[in-house]
């Protein structure tokens, strides 16, 4: 690990002490999501400033609120839709911002990126069909599917890949690859890392992953393929890259869905970085493990579009 790495991966972990408070939190059912949503909203207007060569304009799309983030110089026929992440409820375009702008100004491609619906108001398949109505407008654009990537980091890789799995069922043509930063692809939390990582994981609040999966699952079955994307059939899938770290609960989840889907015959590319924490590379430039992840998922990206 890099020593910068090491200082974020500090930080992140006693993260309680920067807002004063001495033990770390703790999410339950108590806990009130319109405060995480107020505080997690704060917190990412602080990095609100755009970095130069960066638009940012509201996309024409009524159904959900919808803006392109789009890089100087982006070509005109290629788009990135953009699944943000946030647990599955909270998290929306604008809190995101910053985050794409960094990763389209370096992939030099622009970004469509949408608020789905969030639970525990619209608990799943809610968020896959709000994706899948928005790629299918997309579509209805003048976009081609080869030239249409999806991209998400966190709870958004479950979206992602749920939403691919729908529009296979659905018969519809799928996007021409995915870009996955530390997927949640399990609602039954049946991994190891679950287990084995929690005290190395410096980003999971203590109950949080329990608490918000319940949240999206709702009254629903937990091992829906659009819930949980890790028991669909992922048999014609397109290219995929994941990048994961291993210092993260979630890890597992990046790992078995990669094998399974390795097994069915799809082009898949899974990394685990040792050291590394959760949606890490969309950190770049801030230390080297992060600017080497993202410089790969880039050029898989151009490769593949």
């Amino acid at each position: 690990m890099s020593f910068k790495s090491r200082m974020v991966h500090v930080m992140l972990r006693y993260r309680h002490l920067f807002k004063g408070q001495l033990s770390a939190e703790v999410i339950d059912q108590n806990s009130s999501i319109e405060l995480i949503r107020k505080e997690a909203d704060d917190a990412a207007a602080k990095f609100a400033k755009l970095p130069e060569g960066i638009t940012v304009v509201a996309a024409d799309y009524e159904p959900v609120y919808a803006e392109w983030v789009t890089p100087d110089g982006a070509p005109k026929d290629k788009a990135i839709l953009y699944f943000h992440g946030g647990g599955f409820v909270m998290g929306n375009a604008r809190s995101h911002r910053n985050i794409v702008s960094g990763f389209m100004k370096r992939l030099g491609y622009k970004a469509l990126v949408f608020d789905y619906s969030l639970a525990p108001e619209h608990p799943a398949p809610a968020a896959v069909n709000d994706s899948a109505a928005i790629y299918l407008w997309l579509l209805a654009q003048g976009y081609l599917p080869q030239n249409i990537i999806f991209a998400a980091d966190s709870a958004g890789g479950g979206v992602a890949m749920g939403t691919m799995l729908k529009l296979k069922d659905d018969g519809n043509p799928l996007p021409a690859a995915g870009a996955i930063f530390s997927p949640c692809l399990d609602m039954t939390m049946s991994g190891e890392s679950h287990r084995t990582r929690a005290k190395a994981d410096p980003c999971t609040p203590k109950g949080s992953t329990e608490t918000y999966l319940g949240y999206y699952v709702g009254g629903g079955d937990p091992r829906h393929p659009y819930t949980s994307p890790l028991f669909g059939d992922l048999a014609g899938l397109p290219p995929l890259i994941i990048q994961v770290g291993n210092d993260e609960t979630l890890r597992d989840d990046s790992v078995r869905f990669a094998e399974k889907a390795s097994l069915a015959g799809v082009d898949v590319r899974c990394k685990v970085w040792p050291g590394m924490f959760h949606c890490f590379p969309l950190l770049s430039p801030m230390f080297r493990e992060a600017t080497e992840a993202l410089d790969e998922v880039c050029q898989f990206i151009h490769q593949k579009s």
